[in-house]
């Protein structure tokens, strides 16, 4: 359910559930913040309020978590966030919530559920480690913006008291992801400002999805600030920029991004972007070369190839385009999606029906999940009035 924001039209952005470059980085150059170009955020941008918890919060700890003297604190709180009744959490992609957010909404992200559930166990004295989940990279668009992103989780311990050994019984981990799942995947420690630096990150995010740059730029500046070692907040910074038309800026913040992480063709491809929009083919070219060098078939290649032929009528192509792309990210509810609505351009309505419901099963939001859930309903009526004008059973 690790769904999950790249390019702005190749503008790369990493979304809330990010994982985190590994090699040390140098303090932030003060050449890549532009204050004076942006206006003041219309929301508290600040870290004191992500893990804070409210009233409500600590009254639930107290009510409903600590009157369970039958079992362990850490086991109190880790079966009331998987009780439907309790804390269970909504998978939503949608928005990257606080703390106090996530409470009262019962619905978020993976950073979401990670944040609540550090202020909860605080509450209750409870030992937590944050942790980067090591999952294949999973790529999602909105509009312009194509999206990356990675996975956290949260460990629980009995208390923060030192423990002699090793005791498997005294740690709990919080996922979204099936507890099989979680076994068979590599994870490591993460510090909380590098979590909290995510949080801004997504945020930031966010924000430019929904055309705030302003500010997508201080959530932007406050995540590099948190933790300069988190190098997406970097190329978000960058795209940021180009948003903005600060272009001189977008291209240094993007060079930077590309420094900290050579071996990544993110930076560069938002770097392309960037030197066209200035005029400067010719060295938008060479970076290009670089990319075709590194990274032939990037993320969502054939799918941009399979939406050129839905636009010419090919729909034979279209459908073995899409089909190429679901085999690459089988998980991504659009490229379903767009292979189902190929088939019923063929007529192929079982095949349709079958991409249809993986793209509603695997939809990461409410609106997405509505939207395609109507689809499928009206894809199954029509379904059902062919078979019946061919004079066979309608049922």
């Amino acid at each position: 359910m690790m769904k999950r924001l790249i390019v702005l039209v190749c503008a790369l952005l990493l979304s809330a559930c990010s994982s985190i470059a590994i090699h040390p980085a140098a303090p932030p150059a003060a050449q890549l913040f532009s204050d004076s170009s942006f206006a003041a955020a219309s929301e508290d941008v600040g870290a004191d309020q992500i893990l804070a918890a409210t009233p409500a919060m600590k009254r639930y700890v107290d009510d409903a978590l600590r009157s369970q003297r039958d079992k362990p604190p850490h086991r109190a709180l880790f079966d009331a966030l998987y009780r439907r009744d309790q804390l269970k959490i909504e998978y939503d992609s949608a928005t990257t919530r606080t703390a106090a957010q996530t409470f009262d909404a019962r619905s978020g992200n993976c950073i979401s559920l990670v944040i609540m559930t550090a202020a909860l166990a605080r509450e209750m004295g409870l030992q937590v480690q944050f942790q980067s989940v090591f999952v294949d990279e999973s790529w999602s668009r909105s509009g312009s913006l194509y999206i990356s992103s990675g996975h956290v989780n949260i460990v629980l311990g009995r208390n923060k008291m030192y423990q002699a050994g090793y005791d498997a019984s005294a740690y709990l981990v919080i996922d979204f992801l099936p507890p099989a799942d979680i076994r068979s995947l590599d994870a490591r420690p993460i510090d909380e400002k590098t979590v909290l630096a995510m949080f801004m990150n997504n945020r930031a995010a966010e924000s430019l999805v929904e055309g705030k740059l302003d500010n997508a730029y201080w959530w932007a500046r406050s995540a590099i600030l948190q933790d300069p070692d988190f190098y997406s907040a970097y190329n978000t910074l960058g795209v940021i920029y180009k948003q903005h038309g600060d272009l001189a800026m977008a291209e240094r913040t993007m060079r930077y991004m590309a420094q900290l992480t050579p071996s990544s063709t993110v930076p560069l491809y938002n770097l392309a972007r960037i030197l066209d929009s200035m005029g400067r083919d010719a060295e938008a070219k060479t970076v290009r070369e670089q990319l075709a060098r590194m990274e032939p078939n990037p993320p969502f290649h054939y799918f941009n190839l399979g939406l050129k032929a839905m636009e010419e009528g090919q729909y034979f192509k279209a459908r073995a385009l899409f089909a190429r792309e679901v085999e690459r990210q089988p998980g991504y509810h659009e490229f379903h999606f767009w292979l189902a609505l190929a088939a019923y351009k063929l007529g192929d309505l079982r095949l349709a029906d079958k991409h249809l419901k993986l793209a509603l099963e695997n939809s990461t939001t409410r609106r997405d999940h509505e939207l395609y859930a109507g689809k499928l309903e009206r894809l199954r009526a029509e379904g059902i009035r062919l078979r019946g004008g061919r004079g066979s059973d309608p049922d």
